[in-house]
C-alpha cells in the first residue's frame, strides 16, 4: 500500500531535481524516492551501529575485558590483505 505524501521545495531545488530527472531518463518522483530510501538506509545502519557500539561499551563497563592491540593489529593487517576472519576475541 502507498500514500501520497507532499514535500515543499524551493525553486533551486525543484530545478535541480527536474534537470536530474532529464538527464538520468526517470521521473522527478523516481528520484525523490530513490533519494528517500537511500538516505534512510544509511540512516538506519547508523543507528543500529550506534547502538551495537553503545552495547559494547556498556560490555566492557561490566566486564572490563578487551582485545589485546597485537590481535587487533593482526586482525585489521589481514584485513586489508582481502583476508576476511571473524574478529579475534
Amino acid at each position: 500500500m502507498t500514500q501520497t505524501k507532499s514535500v515543499k521545495l524551493d525553486d533551486t531545488t525543484q530545478q535541480r531535481l527536474a534537470a536530474l530527472a532529464r538527464v538520468r531518463d526517470r521521473s522527478p518522483h523516481w528520484l525523490m524516492r530513490k533519494a528517500i530510501e537511500t538516505f534512510l538506509d544509511s540512516e538506519e545502519n547508523y543507528e543500529r551501529e550506534k547502538r551495537e557500539d553503545l552495547e559494547r561499551w556498556e560490555r566492557y563497563q561490566l566486564s572490563g575485558e578487551t582485545i589485546p592491540h597485537e590481535k587487533a593489529a593482526a586482525w585489521i593487517e589481514n584485513l586489508a590483505k582481502g583476508k576476511v576472519t571473524s574478529c579475534p576475541k
